[in-house]
């Protein structure tokens, strides 16, 4: 096989290529450039790895739905012992990716390294002990997911089928990390379901029992957002906020109360849009694509004019 013959017309043209490349790297590296983007983790961490949050998340729904994911087969009598297994897993790796999540966090001006450590895996154990409760909550959900929808033909295929579940899941999981006070994993957490599924759940989100969004593509649900027992959201709706207030420097204010409460059995059809710090009383009902900035009393029935 003949070796391939490069003109020097062609040398040349590589030669200017390079030339080119290597002036974008300098400019890319320049400190006017760099800096905007270049994160740094206290003493040199490593950043999360989503490749690992992944695979938490696989091993936690095999953990919470056993049967549904993991091992095809699941005998009662192995049971414990391959979920003891599992769930040593989650909790080494989990414990991690928090100590990552706070080196992240850290602005590496104190020498913290083994505090966080023991901090980490703190966090990641107390979080390991919350995953009955988790369970609980999501098998609610499956039911409210049943129960609600006549297309549904056992709760068994909302957990395995609906795009509802899959955020739910992984909402549940990232509110505990959030309210655990662990940085950055509960957001990497929700936005895996909100680019899965389109349904866009804030970890601070806190949400009832029994919960069940219908179709689901569009729904928004900002952080201070309080969700009670029973209740429904169909598909393009918002929970947000009016506005948002400013320092005298002209920053945001964070961690403000500024999202709806919606009290429990409330309902909500699609494309309606609630905003600002409002009550929806118990057993309302929105109707599709109204917008809201007030209270809502309870049982009230909201919906468009009708066109005269």
């Amino acid at each position: 096989m003949k070796s391939e013959q490069y003109s020097p017309e062609a040398r040349h043209d590589g030669e200017e290529a390079m030339r080119h490349i290597d002036a974008v790297a300098e400019r890319l590296c320049h400190s006017s450039s760099l800096d905007k983007v270049w994160h740094r983790p206290a003493h040199g961490a490593a950043m999360p790895s989503l490749t690992v949050l992944n695979e938490i998340m696989d091993r936690l729904r095999a953990a919470v739905f056993p049967g549904f994911f993991g091992a095809s087969k699941v005998r009662v009598a192995s049971m414990r012992y391959h979920l003891a297994a599992n769930l040593d897993s989650i909790y080494r790796l989990l414990a991690d990716q928090i100590l990552c999540g706070l080196c992240f966090a850290c602005d590496g001006t104190r020498d913290t390294c083994p505090r966080c450590e023991r901090e980490s895996a703190e966090k990641a154990l107390a979080f390991m002990d919350r995953l009955p409760e988790i369970r609980d909550l999501l098998a609610g959900d499956a039911q409210a997911g049943y129960e609600g929808d006549p297309a549904a033909t056992s709760p068994g295929e909302t957990i395995f089928c609906y795009p509802s579940m899959y955020a739910m899941t992984h909402q549940r999981i990232a509110h505990v990390l959030y309210m655990l006070q662990v940085p950055l994993i509960p957001r990497i957490i929700s936005e895996m379901a909100h680019s899965r599924t389109g349904i866009d759940i804030h970890p601070g989100a806190t949400i009832g029992e029994e919960f069940f969004i219908d179709h689901g593509t569009g729904v928004v649900i900002g952080e201070t957002s309080i969700i009670g027992r029973g209740c429904r959201l169909y598909q393009g709706v918002t929970l947000g906020a009016l506005s948002f207030p400013k320092n005298p420097d002209g920053t945001l204010v964070k961690g403000i109360a500024r999202h709806p409460i919606l009290e429990d059995g409330v309902t909500v059809y699609a494309g309606a849009t609630i905003l600002g710090r409002v009550t929806v009383g118990r057993g309302a009902v929105v109707g599709g694509n109204v917008w809201i900035t007030a209270d809502v009393p309870a049982g009230a029935k909201i919906a468009q004019e009708r066109p005269r």
